[in-house]
Formats: C-alpha cells, sequence, structure tokens
C-alpha cells in the first residue's frame, strides 16, 4: 500500500474498521504524520513501525480494532495511556470533535515532545500529550467516557476502572488479548476478550 486511501479501503475491505466517525478519522489523521522520516517508504504498511526508545507505531489493522472496540462519540473525555507516536490520539480527538476532548499521556519523555509536535502538525487543538506520573496508573481522581490502552498488560488494572464514568468503555490489551470492558450505571462490569495480538509491555 502506498497511500492513505489505499490503507484505509484495504482496512475497511478487511472490516477492521466500518464507523463513519473513525473511517473519517482515519482519512484527516494520515499515518505519513507520525511515522519517523526515515521510515518514508513503509508508512502505509499494515504492520508495526519503530518510533524510538523501544516503542512502535501499532499496526493499522491493529489501531482500527481497538478503536472500533472503544466506540468514540462526539463530545466525549477521552484518556490515551500510551499515546507514543500521537496517532491514535489524534483519530480519537477527531473522531470526538471539536466538542470533545483526549487527553494523551506517556511515560517516556522524548515520545511526550515527539507526539506533541506530531498533534501540532496535524493541526489537532482538541488533544494535549503530557507525560504520565510514574507512580500511578492513568489519573486517578479523573473521569473519563473512553479510556484506550496501547500496552500491554499483565492483568487487570482495577484503577482504570474507577477512572470511568457510568456507561464508559476501556480497551486494554492485557497479556496476548485485546478486552473491551464497558462500567453500567449501576456499576456492573462487562469484559469481551478478543485473542491474537502483541504488544509493548505496559510500564507500570
Amino acid at each position: 500500500m502506498n497511500s492513505n486511501p489505499e490503507l484505509i479501503n484495504h482496512l475497511i475491505r478487511s472490516g477492521a474498521i466500518h464507523s463513519t466517525a473513525l473511517i473519517k478519522a482515519f482519512r484527516e489523521c494520515d499515518r505519513s504524520l507520525f511515522v519517523p522520516k526515515e521510515l518514508s517508504d513503509e508508512i502505509y504498511g499494515d504492520y508495526p513501525l519503530p518510533i524510538g526508545m523501544g516503542q512502535t507505531i501499532s499496526q493499522p489493522t491493529t489501531v482500527a480494532i481497538m478503536l472500533e472496540l472503544l466506540q468514540p462519540q462526539s463530545g466525549e473525555k477521552i484518556l490515551d495511556i500510551g499515546s507514543g507516536s500521537g496517532w491514535t490520539t489524534a483519530l480519537l480527538a477527531t473522531a470526538v470533535g471539536k466538542d470533545g476532548y483526549v487527553e494523551g499521556i506517556e511515560r517516556i519523555e522524548y515520545l511526550v515532545e515527539y507526539g506533541q509536535q506530531r498533534l501540532k502538525n496535524a493541526n489537532i487543538d482538541n488533544a494535549s500529550i503530557e507525560l504520565a506520573n510514574p507512580s500511578v496508573l492513568g489519573k486517578p481522581g479523573h473521569l473519563y467516557d473512553r479510556i484506550l490502552v496501547s500496552a500491554s498488560a499483565m492483568d487487570m488494572p482495577m484503577e482504570l476502572l474507577d477512572q470511568l464514568k457510568p456507561d464508559g468503555i476501556l480497551v486494554i490489551p492485557i497479556l496476548e488479548s485485546v478486552w473491551r470492558i464497558t462500567k453500567a450505571r449501576n456499576g456492573e462490569i462487562k469484559s469481551y476478550e478478543l485473542p491474537g495480538f502483541r504488544f509493548v509491555p505496559l510500564i507500570r
């Protein structure tokens, strides 16, 4: 694949992406804005690419699947844990629109600066990326409609459920599966597992 339209068509044909808002987000947030220049020949490959410090920009199919599971809606407040290159932060910010906001957090200082610059280059003004507090996971004391985690945990981090609003959704890799966790208004937790993935480990 040599262009963003080709990549999006591939994602649609494979069934990885189907929501109108997310297709629009992929069209507006070209992966080329988030991949290091030295990998320009591989921008639209459907596989992870290194972005430095042992981290990667995820495979487009994986990103599409996770965002479909998350189902970001217009006007929502979203936490993006492990924002990395800033691509998922930008995609989410586009999906929630100008009335929504995405807070990206990242534990590697170099990638905070990298992601911030990429958001600026993509003209994304309803999102931010900041350095994560190394002593906690997420942003305790804050509440979000959706939480996306882009690195693999060893087990379910229960503290993230406390950061979800009622009717909120958490999408997180645990070991080699992606989990969709929903929190009902009465506090009931439901989960759905989608196996067969590989991610960099979540730093806790």
